[in-house]
This record gives C-alpha cells, sequence and structure tokens, in this order.
C-alpha cells in the first residue's frame, strides 16, 4: 500500500486542521512516511513528565494517537473527520526522559475502518517503552 502524502503534505494538514497545538510551537514532528508506516518524533518537556522522571503515560497515548492518525492520513489523503474509536495501550518499560519516536504501521485499511499498531521507543534506544494498537473510523468519501 503507498502513500498519497508526503510527510510536508501531512505537516501542513495537521498545522491547518489542529493549528492549537502549534500554539507553543511543534512537539511532534513526521520523521517518515513509507508504505503502509509512519514515524514521528515527540520532543517531552517538563510538563510530560511524571514523578521518578519519565514521560507520562498520557502523553505516550496522545503520541500513539497522533502518530495512528498520521500513518492512515499518509495512506487515504487530508480527511479530517477520520476519528479514533479504539485505542489500546500496554506500558511496558520506563523511557528516559528526552524525546520518543513512535513507528506505526497499517494492519489493515479498510474503506470504513483501519487498525494500527504502533510501538513506541525513547530516541537510540532499541526497546519498546509502549505498545499500542488503534481503530480509526474514516468517514464515507463523498460522491459526485
Amino acid at each position: 500500500m503507498q502513500p498519497v502524502m508526503t510527510v510536508a503534505e501531512v505537516e501542513a494538514f495537521l498545522r491547518a486542521e489542529f493549528p492549537q497545538v502549534y500554539l507553543d510551537g511543534p512537539l511532534t514532528q513526521v520523521e517518515e512516511i513509507a508504505p503502509g508506516l509512519a514515524a514521528l518524533r515527540f520532543t517531552a518537556s517538563g510538563r510530560h513528565l511524571r514523578p521518578g522522571g519519565t514521560v507520562s503515560g498520557p502523553a505516550m497515548m496522545a503520541l500513539a494517537d497522533l502518530a495512528a492518525y498520521v500513518v492512515i492520513l499518509a495512506h487515504i489523503g487530508p480527511v479530517a473527520l477520520a476519528v479514533t474509536t479504539n485505542l489500546n495501550i500496554n506500558f511496558l518499560r520506563k523511557p528516559a526522559p528526552g524525546d520518543l519516536i513512535a513507528t506505526c504501521r497499517i494492519l489493515k485499511l479498510g474503506q470504513r475502518l483501519a487498525v494500527v499498531d504502533c510501538a513506541i521507543c525513547g530516541d537510540g534506544e532499541g526497546e519498546m517503552a509502549a505498545h499500542a494498537t488503534a481503530t480509526y473510523s474514516i468517514p464515507p468519501r463523498r460522491q459526485g
């Protein structure tokens, strides 16, 4: 399955549709889009840390959700109303403070649903900090 949007096109779409996310500067950057895959970098700041000096679970969940959205958009085109219907995450180990990389792969891309697998690792770390699966509902395309 080939992507239909480039990194630059996805980034521009996100900035246009979700300008509030960029008010304090970007926290994420789309690193890669390839057939069936997208990778995002998340720059965790102090507000994303929890006691114990690690990136918080809610921050990793938000990263998984956004990365899933990006890989789906990259393959279906700019559909703003594709929405999360399910997100499941398992926290596997405590990531060090710093950048996280989420790599998502499309498991199934249908007309109405997409299912994605997402691995979250600390930048430069080989082991997963979290593993997520997400299901997105894709709105019907308008005829005409």
